[in-house]
């Protein structure tokens, strides 16, 4: 058994927001949309079933936790929560913040160039609120 990291596109792609009790929250970056993504801090994942049935129920509760702090973050009209897996196989779970102007609305965010990103500032800020948020519960 190898010791967690992080997959390297995601440690690329994302920047740290906190580390949940199960798992490390991550913010995707330069996207039009505010995009989380919870990886189960455990090795050689890469199914949600991989994880014992204790640990999926705990992955589950930080989904609904992290969701509903996004949600009241930012005011969101809609959530898309889901674990593809399809480019990185590392377990990790998607909670994308959707809006119905947003540039993909109402289609799907996946595979398609960031219309108008997100500035650094942006996420940096709600970053620190989420973990904030996150911390308290």
């Amino acid at each position: 058994m190898t010791a967690f990291s992080l997959d390297p596109r995601l440690a690329a792609d994302t920047r740290p927001v906190i580390d949940l009790p199960l798992s490390r929250l991550v913010m995707m970056r330069a996207v039009d949309h505010p995009w989380l993504i919870l990886v189960p801090r455990q090795p050689d994942l890469v199914e949600i079933l991989d994880l014992s049935e204790h640990d999926r129920r705990w992955l589950f509760d930080e989904v609904a936790e992290v969701a509903a702090a996004l949600k009241a973050e930012t005011g969101a009209d809609k959530l898309n929560i889901g674990a593809l897996g399809n480019v990185v196989a590392q377990l990790h779970v998607h909670v994308i913040a959707r809006f119905r102007d947003d540039p993909a609305w109402p289609n799907p965010v996946w595979g398609r160039p960031a219309q108008r990103p997100r500035g650094s500032d942006v996420d940096a800020d709600l970053a620190a609120r989420l973990a904030r948020r996150l911390a308290g519960s």
